[in-house]
């Protein structure tokens, strides 16, 4: 299982990277996996506003349907399409090809996101 040192992590399986003042947010390789095959995934539209820690969507398995939560609060700039048409994307490269929006951050990074190694500890991963 992926801990991408660079990223930060939401207690909710969430992944954020700040890209040119951006971020860019995903589900974390724990989640797909304890999720299985992802055939449907339903995000907020470009131009939405999101907050932390509330539901921006769905992610739906074979085994569940998940509620996703945004990691940041601020403006969807962009969805990824790619893996709104083929999410089995997802679970070939959650932190990747599978990335799943871009929100134009509200200030920073809000606080208790947690680094790679406090969220494999969360998570209880070796």
């Amino acid at each position: 299982m992926q801990f991408p040192a660079e990223l930060r992590y939401s207690r909710e399986h969430e992944w954020v990277r700040v890209e040119d003042g951006a971020a860019v947010v995903g589900i974390t390789d724990f989640a797909q996996d304890q999720l299985g095959d992802v055939v449907f995934v339903s995000l907020p539209a470009v131009g939405s506003k999101v907050a932390a820690l509330e539901k921006m969507g769905e992610i739906e398995s074979v085994k569940s349907v998940s509620e996703l939560y945004s990691p940041v609060s601020g403006t969807v700039v962009e969805i990824n399409q790619a893996a709104v048409d083929s999410p089995e994307t997802i679970n070939r490269d959650a932190y990747g090809e599978g990335w799943l929006l871009r929100v134009a951050m509200d200030g920073g990074l809000p606080d208790g996101l947690l680094s790679a190694d406090e969220y494999r500890a969360v998570v209880g991963a070796e």
